[in-house]
């Protein structure tokens, strides 16, 4: 099912013949190897040799020296250097802080420091609110983590994690022109981190929370929410659920079906499990089971922590026990945000008529798509390989900007509801088919779109 892809991009230099073959042996050899050639570029030409730089896509780290490897056994060839073009990208970080304003002489600096710069002081202390008006803080998110849930990888830390916020930053100002920041902070402690939020808070216009790991992440974000006068979000929860009741939404007027009729089993009750199930009961489907590595989650199962028995009180009406293939038959939706190859295409076959199956965990999904296509009517997943990716670019952006752009204090379940109605509505029904339920993560109309529904969500 993987593909190699540019999340492995190597770029090979090495010396070859002159000879008319030396190009067909090299791509005929990463062929072989299973590699993808995007580039082939000769940077070097002399009468003994040519100095080619080959870039190829890979499966993984390994897959790349075994390409290299490969090259390397080919007569007269010498590999000069591998370049991870990944790690090439990273080198120094990838965003920055530039000036708004020219500092070419006395007077600019008399205006944008001492001693023009008191004035504003003492207006913002005079009255506070002009800080979102006269600061960064109308443009500003803090991007905050403890690095114990950083993407599939688990707890790796503060520093780890500063790669993936800085990404994130970069998300933020590309698609929706907000100014973001990367928090890593060096606690996992609650108190602390909670405690360190509320200190920086002024500086800010939101707060996203990131990659904190369950249950944690749901008591900062509430407490927080309690203490800030600005809105704090934890895109693994919201943000994903945003985007899966979009997705969903389209789906299901692709199949015909209305969620209060349907039956939709979610494996994974983590962060974002949780998230999709508390914003899919606002829509109030016909009935939710929740799976986690320990089985259906029911009122009667020994061990529910709050967030568990929470979910128990509020779905599976049946109050039925078993495993996730006991889940599925029956179901209308499969939603799984939880680990790699779970169940198979016969699994499918046992859910009802016209299934949609969401199978969102990265990079492995629940159940590989070609098998869920052999019965399902539509099918979604994480990736960028396949039609259908659940990605949460296609809401965070734009939710901050309406948030914002609103000089909004809180965030609030309707206006999650406003952000995934917004990504919807973009694939209009001449577009709107089985392959094609939610717009690309590049559709410069998505942003705004969400923007102004957060907007006038949070005015109403």
């Amino acid at each position: 099912m993987p593909v190699p892809g540019p999340g492995y991009s190597i770029t090979v230099r090495l010396e070859a013949p002159p000879s008319a073959s030396a190009a067909g042996d090299l791509t005929s050899a990463v062929g072989r190897a299973g590699g993808v050639i995007t580039a082939f570029d000769v940077v070097e030409s002399h009468n003994d040799r040519v100095v080619i730089d080959l870039t190829c896509n890979a499966l993984s780290a390994n897959h790349a020296k075994d390409i290299t490897d490969t090259l390397e056994t080919l007569p007269g060839i010498v590999v000069r250097k591998v370049s991870d073009r990944t790690f090439l990208v990273h080198l120094g970080g990838k965003i920055e802080i530039s000036s708004k304003v020219p500092l070419r002489n006395r007077d600019d600096l008399s205006r944008a420091y001492t001693p023009g710069v008191a004035r504003v002081c003492e207006a913002i202390a005079k009255n506070p609110d002009d800080a979102r008006r006269l600061t960064i803080k109308r443009n500003t998110v803090a991007v905050v983590t403890d690095g114990s849930a950083v993407l599939g990888l688990g707890n790796l830390g503060p520093a780890a994690a500063l790669p993936v916020m800085e990404g994130k930053a970069a998300l933020f100002k590309k698609f929706a022109g907000v100014d973001a920041w990367p928090v890593c902070l060096d606690t996992q402690d609650t108190e602390e981190i909670i405690r360190a939020v509320e200190l920086i808070a002024p500086v800010y216009g939101g707060i996203n929370l990131e990659d904190i790991s369950a249950p944690r992440c749901f008591e900062i974000e509430a407490r927080l929410r309690e203490k800030l006068d600005i809105p704090v979000f934890h895109d693994d929860q919201h943000g994903t659920a945003i985007v899966v009741v979009a997705a969903l939404r389209n789906a299901l007027r692709v199949v015909g079906k209305d969620i209060k009729d349907c039956r939709i089993t979610v494996c994974g009750v983590g962060a974002a499990g949780s998230a999709i199930i508390r914003l899919l009961q606002a829509q109030t489907p016909g009935d939710i089971i929740a799976v986690d590595v320990d089985g259906i989650v029911h009122r009667d199962r020994p061990g529910l922590d709050a967030n568990l028995k929470s979910i128990a009180s509020s779905t599976n009406k049946d109050n039925q026990s078993g495993r996730l293939h006991d889940a599925l038959v029956g179901s209308d939706v499969f939603i799984g945000v939880s680990a790699p190859n779970l169940f198979g295409a016969e699994q499918v076959a046992t859910m009802a008529k016209d299934a949609i199956v969401f199978a969102l965990a990265n990079p492995d999904p629940e159940i590989d798509p070609m098998e869920a296509q052999q019965h399902a009517a539509v099918v979604a997943t994480g990736r960028s390989d396949f039609p259908n990716q659940i990605n949460n670019v296609l809401a965070f952006p734009g939710v901050f900007r309406g948030l914002l752009d609103a000089h909004a204090k809180t965030i609030t379940d309707a206006m999650l509801l406003a952000a995934a109605e917004a990504i919807a509505d973009v694939v209009d029904g001449d577009r709107l088919n089985a392959s094609f339920i939610v717009p690309s993560v590049f559709d410069n109309t998505v942003a705004p779109a969400v923007a102004e529904a957060v907007r006038k969500a949070a005015a109403s």
